[in-house]
């Protein structure tokens, strides 16, 4: 593809936001491995990030992207580290209009996160509507309505078949992504059989769900700061 992403100082970032936080039992258990898990984060993807992760407001997290092809790989990985824990994502692409401090995300300004915080917003106000159908993930691009709205609509049919796993189903999923391996080693790691992967794995429309994801990924490589 040819898209116009690839022009220009455009940049991803992304906020994180964990929802109905003031009904976790044990917030500050989760907040402690939330910190753990966007250190990892930080460290396993460092060369794409332009501004860390880091906890923002309490149960709020945003990072700074300069590279777009790790996107999902990211939002995939703090999901499963915070699972069951839900999380909304917004995702901002558009350029930054102050410096940028490469330990901390705080102070930093321009379009691209306040397209972020618009999506924020917006999944808000669609779960106050109870149009879980939405998602938990929306990306707001520059210019770009129809590529936006297309991307949004792949994610929300990833929801909708996500919101259908159960915690074990989510478990063995999660554990198949992180590894990108095969299921014989995701069933050894378990301590299942692999045919009991395999079953899981149809059963959830997985590959439907990772083939639209991929498909999301392609687009998102385009962007790079030049």
């Amino acid at each position: 593809m040819n898209l116009p992403l690839s022009e220009g100082m455009l940049y991803i970032a992304i906020i994180g936001d964990i929802v109905n936080s003031k009904k976790i039992a044990d917030r500050c258990k989760v907040q402690k491995q939330l910190a753990e898990t966007l250190n990892i984060v930080n460290q396993k993807y460092k060369d794409d990030i332009a501004s860390k992760f880091m906890i923002t407001l309490g149960d709020e997290f945003q990072g700074l992207l300069k590279c777009g092809r790790n996107t999902i790989n990211i939002i995939q990985e703090i999901e499963s580290k915070l699972h069951p824990i839900k999380i909304r994502f917004g995702i901002g692409i558009g350029k930054i209009s102050t410096p940028i401090n490469p330990d901390m995300p705080l102070g930093a300004d321009g379009p691209a996160y306040h397209n972020a915080r618009r999506m924020i917003d917006e999944l808000k106000k669609l779960e106050k509507k109870n149009m879980t159908s939405a998602g938990n993930i929306r990306i707001c691009i520059d210019k770009l309505k129809e590529l936006e709205i297309l991307i949004n609509s792949i994610l929300s049919l990833c929801s909708v078949l996500k919101s259908k796993w159960t915690n074990r189903q989510a478990e063995i999923i999660y554990d198949f992504l992180e590894h990108k391996d095969s299921q014989t080693n995701t069933a050894k790691r378990l301590g299942i059989a692999q045919s009991s992967v395999n079953k899981v794995l149809s059963a959830a429309n997985f590959y439907t769900y990772k083939n639209s994801l991929e498909t999301i990924a392609k687009i998102l490589e385009e962007i790079k700061v030049k």
